[in-house]
């Protein structure tokens, strides 16, 4: 395909190709953008192409994606991305939508057993015999003008995405390819959920440590955390880092001075919202017992590593006889999230995480493996 690329610098100009994008098989997109010290990904470039044509979006002469939501949405173009992750949620930031159907090379060239988590410039190596130029990955994306080598490197990037779909597409069986379909769908609606901020403290580290009226403290605390990064638009570690969470639910100190002593505690949240912070920890403080979180469970113990082991298998020997690479079977969460439903003694149910494909082919093999032997 010779690279012939197009800019689109405003609104009429995108609705008129997403309506033109719409009635394609396939677009494949990518993103450039900057996340440094922001909560949110700020776009310095979309790129699109449907196997004939480049186009370049600059994001900062657009403000109405309407249109380009719709193709995002639309069920009948499938959208083709790489290690799509952080691409969603850009698009999720700037058009409040979310590609379906998504499919990610990256893996499709796992179900294809070529290699795990490959690199972009690897994978378009191995199946397309090309070698890209290292690439402009560390760029500023938000300046204007972008260089020559930005704009080659990004409409390369999205030039050879669509050819990398036509050529693995062609080799995945019908079966892989609804998989790989799955596991995008997956990656969306786990992306579609909306964290609740009062919940978070469940995922911090130490938190099972603390009893019931400290973890009242730290909820109050991880929730305004979380929320002040989303309404500034900052990092999380920038109103309050991660690490101070834990001790000062445990100690719940009552004046700056105390607070200004905790563990990696900046003296610049000190000073912005140290009395927040205090009044926060006031108020958790003083909730009544019945308002106390439950106690968090412990940590599975490092005995459950034979059984992890184990279970580890069942993944291996599917992955062989599907030929498929082995770490994208059963990924490490969902087996604890297993054993968290009955260790050590059982029984034992499927968690909700294990889903699709693989809870049918490899669900009660899991289970007869914790079954206790004779």
């Amino acid at each position: 395909m010779s690279l012939e690329i197009q800019w689109v610098l405003d609104n009429e100009q995108l609705a008129r190709l997403c309506r033109q994008w719409c009635q394609q098989p396939y677009v494949a997109l990518d993103t450039e953008f900057m996340r440094v010290d922001t909560f949110y990904p700020i776009a310095g470039l979309l790129q699109v192409c449907d196997g004939r044509e480049v186009w370049l979006v600059d994001p900062l002469r657009i403000d109405d994606w309407s249109a380009f939501a719709a193709l995002l949405e639309k069920p009948e173009v499938v959208k083709v991305l790489h290690a799509s992750s952080e691409d969603l949620e850009v698009f999720l930031h700037l058009a409040g939508a979310l590609p379906a159907p998504l499919f990610d090379t990256q893996l499709a060239a796992g179900y294809l057993n070529i290699g795990f988590s490959m690199g972009y410039s690897r994978l378009v190596q191995q199946v397309l015999g090309i070698e890209l130029p290292k690439g402009e990955t560390r760029s500023d994306w938000l300046q204007r003008p972008l260089s020559e080598l930005q704009v080659r490197y990004a409409a390369e990037d999205v030039q050879y995405l669509a050819e990398l779909y036509v050529a693995l597409g062609a080799r995945l069986s019908a079966e892989k390819l609804a998989w790989v379909l799955q596991d995008g769908a997956e990656q969306v609606g786990n992306l579609r959920r909306v964290v609740d901020p009062r919940q978070v403290y469940r995922d911090l580290k130490q938190a099972w440590r603390l009893q019931p009226q400290q973890l009242a403290v730290l909820r109050e605390l991880s929730a305004w955390r979380e929320t002040q990064a989303r309404e500034r638009d900052v990092t999380r570690n920038r109103v309050v880092r991660e690490n101070s969470l834990w001790p000062l639910a445990r100690t719940q100190p009552g004046d700056l001075v105390s607070l200004a002593r905790i563990e990696d505690m900046h003296p610049r949240t000190v000073r912005e919202d140290g009395e927040t912070l205090l009044e926060l920890i006031h108020r958790a403080a003083a909730l009544p017992e019945g308002d106390w979180p439950e106690v968090l469970p412990e940590p599975l113990p490092l005995e459950v590593s034979t059984l992890l082991k184990k279970l580890r298998a069942v993944g291996q020997r599917e992955a062989q006889r599907l030929d498929i690479a082995p770490e994208l079977m059963l990924r490490k969460k969902v087996l604890e999230a297993l054993l968290k439903t009955g260790y050590p003694d059982g029984p034992y149910q499927l968690p909700e995480s294990l889903r699709g494909w693989r809870r049918e082919l490899m669900g009660q093999a899991l289970l007869d493996t914790l079954e206790p032997q004779p």
